[in-house]
């Protein structure tokens, strides 16, 4: 396999609205964490090429770790053609610019998710506007050339004129790359328990902000090449973000660390959350705790399908006939939603903007 996962899940502060596994401080066990990490590489190293096409170091906030133990990890990974690693803006100093481009890291996905510090203060994110553009000013001083900002909408109280503020104070600082994802809530969170009556309220807007997003961006020259992910079409350079693409044209991947995913050979494994049980478990030389769920081919089928169709590229059929309504998909061709084109089918724009509803009508 060519696609390699870390997680790092240390962070400074949970956000109300995140869900991911993280751990908030803990700085004096990040050492123990990251020796953890590498004994689980050594243990999967047979499932990997020995040169990958990609790396993404996500988190947490994988640059909040301690500044030895992250480079311990990435010293250790194997070479790749893409190497990823998220970053909070606040986070991103000369140092650690240097730290990142000594160890072969080659695109960093900055966490903004706003530029309204009253909708940050809402998301209790630590990083102002101002560290936003001294992070991108920071990494281009030291050469890097691929840089991807997160950005959010849906958030409680924001307007379309917050967005369009947004794209804008975005646009301004020419990234590579624009993740825009609506905001989700997960149930549970002490978010949607404190903005769940808003969050409620915003929902008749998400296909008008989505549409917004889509119409701003591309009239700025970027490719809506999936559902939430945009990037600069520069001459000789394909921006993609590489890693996620192989995922959502379903590659295998291996994933390391705590509460991280994998696909292999049909089966997908999701080491458990526990921070302690996992790093106890590589020290005493054994495979970390997980849980494993055999994927039968109608499975994989459909998910092939939920993952392809957010993809501007044809999408072949072939091999999914079983999970496909006929009759749906004539439907929807026939509605506007569905294009057929060579190779295959793909959603229109507007197919685009409703999204996993299209692809839920066409499974039979």
């Amino acid at each position: 396999m060519r696609h390699l996962y870390v997680h790092l899940p240390f962070c400074v502060h949970r956000c109300g609205y995140c869900d991911f596994v993280t751990a908030v401080g803990r700085v004096e066990e990040h050492g123990a964490y990251a020796d953890a990490v590498l004994r689980e590489l050594d243990r999967e190293r047979t499932l990997l090429a020995s040169r990958l096409a990609t790396v993404f170091v996500g988190g947490g906030t994988p640059t909040f770790t301690e500044p030895t133990a992250l480079a311990h990890v990435l010293a250790a990974l194997p070479e790749a053609d893409e190497v990823t690693v998220e970053a909070n803006p606040e986070t991103v100093t000369a140092e650690l610019a240097v730290l990142l481009g000594d160890h072969g890291v080659t695109r960093v996905s900055l966490g903004a998710q706003s530029f309204r510090p009253r909708l940050l203060e809402v998301l209790e994110r630590r990083a102002t506007p101002e560290d936003v553009r001294r992070a991108v000013q920071t990494l281009r001083d030291a050469s890097f050339d691929n840089i991807s900002f997160d950005l959010l909408y849906g958030i409680p109280g924001q307007s379309a004129a917050d967005l369009d503020a947004d794209l804008a104070d975005a646009l301004a600082l020419a990234p590579e790359h624009l993740s825009c994802y609506e905001l989700e809530a997960k149930p549970g969170t002490r978010f949607t328990h404190a903005h769940g009556t808003e969050l409620r309220r915003q929902a008749e807007a998400m296909e008008d902000y989505a549409a917004r997003v889509a119409e701003t961006l591309t009239g700025a020259g970027y490719r809506w090449y999936e559902t939430a992910n945009f990037c600069r079409s520069d001459a000789g350079r394909d921006l993609r973000a590489h890693h996620n693409l192989a995922i959502w044209r379903g590659a295998d991947y291996v994933g390391l660390g705590v509460g991280a995913v994998s696909t292999v050979d049909g089966v997908r494994r999701r080491n458990l959350p526990s921070l302690a049980g996992y790093v106890g478990a590589l020290t005493r030389g054994e495979a970390p705790p997980r849980e494993l769920e055999p994927l039968d081919a109608e499975t994989r089928q459909v998910e092939r399908l939920m993952l392809g169709l957010r993809l501007d590229e044809p999408f072949s059929l072939a091999g999914a006939e079983r999970v496909v309504d006929p009759a749906a998909l004539e439907r929807l061709v026939a509605g506007g939603l569905v294009e057929r084109v060579e190779g295959g089918v793909r959603l229109t724009g507007r197919g685009r903007l409703l999204g996993g509803a299209v692809t839920v009508e066409l499974l039979a």
